[in-house]
């Protein structure tokens, strides 16, 4: 698959910035252009509406979640202990893209949602076959929405909720032996 153009990714990377920084209702067409350094033409020629916009960063979550599939499914660790290590944020591309479609969907963006969603179902799908049962699933997808969640409460704050290092490899040892099949 050929690479986007140039300009193109540096609207979409405008649009999720403002979504994360200032929220949905600020990410205007306008706001767009002139964060990503191009007339309003050139957003218009990429992307013919805020909609457009939206679809071309859930285009970029899908891609960037089948990326993280193939990482999960060939990583030395197994999937599971990828899965819960990488649910603590390190402001990489999924990361924003995940935090700026999580945005979208709180403002009420079905496409947004369903997104989401799907790509959740997939994560779920990879690591079935690595687990127990169902409750042993539902253990690894919610510890790590937890580590998530609370990671992003963790930026600023002078104290730790969420385990680093050493003390997250543990945390991945008693997650493997809890669900292990």
């Amino acid at each position: 698959m050929p690479r986007p153009p140039l300009a193109r990714e540096r609207v979409l990377d405008a649009f999720e910035a403002i979504v994360i920084e200032d929220g949905e209702r600020a990410a205007t067409l306008d706001a767009t252009a002139k964060a990503a350094g191009v007339s309003k033409g050139g957003l218009l020629y990429h992307f013919g509406s805020k909609e457009d916009l939206a679809a071309g960063l859930i285009e970029r979550l899908d891609a960037l979640t089948t990326l993280d599939l193939e990482r999960m499914t060939t990583a030395d660790e197994g999937p599971v202990a990828y899965y819960v290590r990488t649910s603590v944020m390190e402001d990489d591309a999924l990361d924003r893209v995940l935090i700026a479609a999580t945005r979208l969907a709180q403002g009420g963006s079905a496409p947004a949602a369903d997104a989401l969603r799907r790509n959740r179902d997939r994560w779920e799908g990879t690591i079935r076959p690595h687990v127990r049962d169902t409750a042993s699933l539902d253990l690894v997808m919610l510890l790590s929405d937890g580590l998530y969640f609370n990671n992003s409460l963790d930026v600023h704050g002078p104290e730790r909720l969420v385990p680093r290092s050493d003390k997250l490899s543990d945390l991945i040892a008693l997650v493997l032996r809890a669900t292990a099949p």
